[in-house]
């Protein structure tokens, strides 16, 4: 049996962070500790294929949700709050609605529960141009990666996968062939008969196309007593372009 790997902050009512498509559990480090500050255990868990989890051909929502229940067991916790960023919020949400009794409460961070086409790609092309064979440190590697994503924030972002596999020689801590060939599995929905009837609130940003308005049905019909509400100033990744507001709505809801 493989247990996911996870940092775990603070002592108190434990919280699940799920970081999102190929994210690692260090994205979510210092709203972590805020959290961990104000009472709560928290396991910032790396999903399997990413950062130190184990690397597995294996990957769906339905997969992704038993591994944080067998990582729960595993650490006996025996119910926790559940927070999901994108992909991990899919997980999450899978996850309350097939054990809704490990779930006390559940964050879900811009992401409905609909199907999204892939949208990735030209983020795979971008790192498939990294040759590891001659690039000798991160510069090189974002000037190379420059040259296919121009954001520079979503460079930074993949970059922090960047790890020394051996002396002088970097590779991605992500799965990166299985993720490239599951991307059609990111975009997949929770089951279509999913509900879950425990406190749950959805964060959007205001800059982010993820959740619109016309969603807001879809999630009531699997979340009846959801929350939905908008992160000022925040595109998808909404928890690091505001993540004071982020903090204050979803911290108000975790004590709530």
């Amino acid at each position: 049996m493989q247990i996911l790997h996870s940092k775990i902050l603070g002592k108190g009512q434990p919280l699940v962070i799920l970081h999102g498509f190929l994210g690692m559990s260090d994205n979510w480090k210092t709203l972590g500790s805020k959290y961990a500050e104000n009472g709560f255990e928290v396991h910032l868990i790396d999903q399997r294929n990413h950062g130190k989890s184990f690397h597995s051909e294996e990957f769906n929502y339905d997969v992704l949700s038993n591994d944080v229940i067998t990582y729960m067991e595993h650490h006996n916790v025996e119910s926790a709050m559940v927070m999901g960023h994108s992909m991990g919020g899919k997980t999450a949400m899978q996850m309350a609605t097939s054990h809704p009794k490990k779930v006390t409460k559940l964050i879900v961070a811009d992401i409905a529960p609909k199907y999204y086409p892939p949208h990735h790609d030209f983020i795979f092309n971008g790192l498939s141009h990294l040759d590891f064979n001659t690039i000798s440190d991160r510069r090189e590697a974002d000037d190379e990666l420059a040259k296919h994503i121009k954001d520079r924030g979503i460079r930074q972002f993949l970059l922090k996968n960047l790890y020394w596999v051996e002396k002088e020689r970097l590779g991605f801590r992500f799965n990166f062939d299985v993720l490239k060939n599951r991307m059609e599995e990111i975009g997949e929905n929770i089951f279509p008969s999913a509900v879950y009837n425990g406190p749950t609130l959805f964060l959007r940003g205001d800059r982010s196309e993820y959740i619109q308005p016309n969603d807001y049905d879809e999630i009531k019909r699997h979340f009846p007593i959801a929350i939905i509400e908008t992160i000022d100033k925040a595109g998808h990744w909404l928890h690091a372009e505001n993540p004071k507001q982020f903090f204050e709505k979803s911290d108000a809801f975790l004590n709530s």
